[in-house]
């Protein structure tokens, strides 16, 4: 009998051993999942800001997109609308040569002999 006596006393021990290893390793595995749920805590506030950062930055995105469009619309209306001055200017300059000329006929002196 103290034969099997100490073959259990070997098993008891032998399943305390792996008992303890088993907590061993659930303690560790524990601890690598709080870690785990602490970084995940931490980066779901990073999206967050992240995603806060990027709605604003789209708004203003939006509306600088919007003021550069009204800025190309009147630089485009400006320099037409200038292109109609140069456009008249260059006419203008034309008709009053044109009408000098011919006032500068007019009032020439006539040749003698007709």
């Amino acid at each position: 009998m103290t034969q099997q006596g100490a073959a259990l006393q070997t098993y008891n021990n032998e399943l305390v051993k792996c008992i303890e290893e088993l907590c061993s390793k659930r303690d560790e595995l524990n601890g690598q999942i709080q870690q785990e749920e602490e970084e995940k805590v931490r980066l779901q506030h990073d999206i967050r800001i992240l995603t806060e950062k990027l709605c604003r930055v789209n708004e203003s995105l939006a509306q600088r997109l919007t003021a550069r469009a009204t800025f190309d619309r009147t630089i485009a209306e400006t320099e037409a609308a200038y292109m109609k001055i140069l456009e008249s200017s260059q006419t203008l300059l034309s008709v009053l040569k044109k009408e000098a000329g011919n006032l500068s006929k007019a009032t020439e002196p006539r040749a003698k002999g007709h």
